[in-house]
């Protein structure tokens, strides 16, 4: 598959909108999400890789951002798209709080394994999202990586009353994943890769190994719509939409994702806008009855003035936009 051409540095930088988003709650640590957003001849998009990544990482963040403003995308093959709630690594009395953010949705994302906390609060935290979505909501766990294979084992074991969907990410390696997806298999709960999907030289490498029963995918991690279709087509396997915490922009990217996948078993995590307290849409992207709706998206000016970041961050990430050009000008 041919690449987009690479659009000038220049014209990147005249049209670079650098934000910064508050968070409702915090959330991967932060309290305030960055982003860089400008227009294509296609329409809006977005470059937010997170400020830990290397350069090289966040490259590839910058061919989907590009891909989806100069290039014409797949067709979709839906209008709307179903998505979750997603559950910081809050206290239990927290999360009805949280739920009620996102309108009419089914199923409901937790985080567990958060740094300094215990397996306990995680059971608490996820007993309290069963209560507040009833027997009928389904609950999915994301460990990011977070366990070894006997924590995870355990955790899983005490988290399994609760009807898991699936779990995401329990352990880091595809290896891990492999040997906690034997030791698992009786309890019924499917296991779920993501950074090792995203994060990983091969994509591809959980597919082959067994190590998992479905994958979740991110438009900017994996380089745009068409090449993560084209992932999920090779795995084999189902796969769910997730976003990275993106804006509105970014979230229109993952809708276009799920909206162009021939299945789509499973809701995808792009209701992530409503964790924001301000975006840059007038109304933002989010969940209505459970859906978003499918199409591009314009921001409004007023948001983008209000939501600049700070000089000094902007300056940050236009170096970093043209640090990372350079590289995907090399390829």
């Amino acid at each position: 598959m041919a690449s987009t051409p690479l659009p000038a540095l220049t014209d990147l930088l005249a049209g670079a909108h650098v934000v910064a988003l508050p968070l409702a709650t915090r959330f991967r640590g932060v309290d305030v999400r960055e982003a860089i957003v400008f227009e294509g001849p296609e329409g809006w998009t977005e470059f937010s890789p997170f400020a830990e990544y290397d350069d090289v990482e966040a490259s590839t963040w910058l061919a989907a951002a590009i891909d989806f403003g100069w290039a014409s995308q797949p067709s979709p093959v839906r209008t709307r798209v179903p998505v979750n709630a997603t559950v910081p690594a809050v206290d239990a009395a927290s999360v009805g709080g949280v739920l009620a953010r996102f309108d009419g949705c089914r199923t409901a994302k937790v985080k567990v394994a958060e740094a300094g906390q215990r397996l306990a609060d995680d059971v608490a935290r996820v007993r309290a999202v069963r209560e507040e979505m009833g027997p009928e909501g389904r609950i999915r766990v994301d460990a990011n990586g977070g366990w070894n294979v006997d924590e995870a084992e355990h955790a899983l074991h005490a988290l399994a009353e609760f009807d898991l969907e699936y779990a995401e990410q329990p352990c880091a390696s595809v290896d891990e994943l492999v040997e906690l997806r034997r030791r698992v298999k009786y309890m019924g709960i499917p296991i779920a890769a993501d950074e090792s999907v995203r994060k990983a030289d091969d994509p591809l490498a959980v597919a082959r190994a067994g190590a998992a029963d479905l994958i979740v995918v991110k438009v900017q991690p994996l380089g745009g719509i068409r090449r993560a279709l084209d992932i999920v087509a090779e795995a084999g396997l189902p796969a769910v939409v997730s976003s990275a915490l993106d804006t509105s922009i970014g979230l229109s990217m993952g809708v276009a994702l799920a909206a162009a996948l021939p299945e789509l078993d499973f809701d995808c995590g792009l209701g992530t806008s409503a964790l924001f307290t301000a975006d840059v849409l007038a109304p933002p992207l989010r969940p209505e009855g459970g859906f978003l709706p499918v199409g591009r998206v314009i921001p409004d000016p007023e948001r983008l003035a209000a939501l600049a970041a700070p000089q000094d961050r902007r300056e940050w990430w236009l170096a970093r936009l043209t640090r990372c050009h350079a590289l995907l000008a090399r390829r």
